[in-house]
């Protein structure tokens, strides 16, 4: 960090820098001459300022972290009773292919209580070693115990990355471990490049979509990101295990938390549209709450689900847990319909990894038809129902 040093000695008169500060930085405060957060850093009161009266100085760079003592890429096994998130295969899939590259192991941790023999389950996708603290304390997801526990594994294997998915616990423990470790976090990544000096290249889109924002951490360790699920391809499940359990023992301390649990409320099954082979997604284009009928009509005819873009959501037409993209969910269908919708990058990194995109706009130039495998240019409101006529002529010739 770099910052402005006043030398009030050498100012005879501080309305003249008052005066040159573009931003308005410069102000008096009682009579003495301040800077505040307006600073831009622009330095003109430094080059065009009384000689010596504003000094520019940066802080000495952090040294740089021995890379050598850091090896390995760890991913958390994300579960809930041992029931292991799917969100977990993905990410180890992604840390093998990383692996390749720095010829270094992939390592879980897997945390929780009465969870051992579970543990062999991720051995039969390709990870060199399993961590497993299994004591009581750790029954049920606590955001202290938890962090207390990657920080010990932490310490103990010095992982060079770590990958955690964000799911509802992930997105709890991420920051909080990385706090701990005065590192780096980046959220919701899209895409993870490995350098072979172990620098990771976490990319995603930033500035509500407008770009794609490569992010590296190459001055700490361990590297942190958190992907969501259906973002990466999980490997195949093998028959045979491979690689090794660790159980290992962690202070009583570290597993204290200050924060007690009165009551477990099971949350309602739902049908989610991140398990939905088929989506129907309408966006901003339909004109009225009443055209939804039309867009779930489609949705039935096809076996699937409904799913919309934000503004629909925020318009009132749809519940937020059908809403795709960076701030929705995260999606990956045999086959998605997309019905009035631009395609902009916030929408299309929640989809585009589904096997069939047909997509239907107005706009030729619309950026869906850049992700689509096939496009319909036209209004929807001639396409929609025709396409729904043509499927009850076939299903009703199938009948017959």
């Amino acid at each position: 960090m770099a910052k402005l040093v006043l030398h009030p000695e050498k100012i005879d008169d501080p309305q003249v820098l008052v005066d040159l500060c573009p931003f308005g930085a410069m102000q008096l405060v009682d009579g003495h001459l301040e800077i505040n957060a307006a600073c831009k850093m622009c330095r003109l009161c430094v080059r065009k300022g009384p000689q010596g009266a504003v000094e520019y100085v940066e802080d000495k760079p952090k040294p740089s972290v021995n890379k050598d003592e850091w090896k390995g890429i760890l991913v958390y096994v994300d579960h809930v009773d041992g029931n292991i998130h799917p969100v977990t295969w993905e990410l180890i899939g992604k840390a093998r292919e990383m692996s390749q590259v720095t010829h270094q192991p992939v390592y879980a941790l897997f945390a929780g209580s009465d969870i051992e023999d579970k543990a062999h389950e991720v051995l039969h996708y390709g990870v060199d070693e399993v961590f497993v603290y299994d004591k009581p304390e750790l029954a049920r997801f606590e955001i202290e115990p938890y962090t207390g526990v990657f920080e010990d594994l932490i310490h103990t294997i010095k992982p060079s990355s770590i990958l955690i998915g964000a799911t509802t616990v992930g997105r709890q423990l991420a920051p909080r471990v990385a706090a701990r470790m005065k590192t780096g976090l980046t959220a919701d990544c899209t895409i993870l490049e490995m350098e072979e000096n172990t620098d990771l290249s976490q990319i995603r889109p930033a500035f509500g979509g407008n770009i794609m924002a490569h992010i590296k951490t190459p001055n700490n360790r361990p590297q942190m990101a958190t992907v969501r699920y259906k973002i990466m391809n999980a490997p195949e499940r093998q028959n045979t295990e491979s690689g090794k359990i660790t159980v290992c023992d962690i202070d009583p301390e570290k597993l204290i938390s200050h924060v007690e649990v009165l009551e477990l409320v099971e949350k309602p099954k739902e049908d989610l549209i991140e398990n939905a082979e088929v989506l129907i997604a309408a966006g901003r284009a339909l004109k009225k709450p009443e055209d939804m009928e039309m867009v779930a009509h489609l949705a039935r005819l096809l076996g699937g689900q409904v799913a919309c873009t934000r503004p629909l959501v925020e318009a009132g037409l749809f519940d937020a847990t059908k809403q795709i993209g960076l701030s929705g969910r995260t999606v990956r269908p045999k086959l998605i319909i997309t019905i009035g919708i631009s395609g902009a990058v916030q929408f299309t990194a929640g989809m585009d990894h589904s096997d069939t995109i047909i997509a239907i706009n107005n706009d030729p130039d619309a950026p869906i038809f850049k992700t689509a495998n096939y496009c319909l240019v036209g209004d929807m409101y001639d396409i929609v129902p025709a396409l729904i006529d043509r499927i009850e002529q076939r299903k009703a010739a199938h009948h017959a």
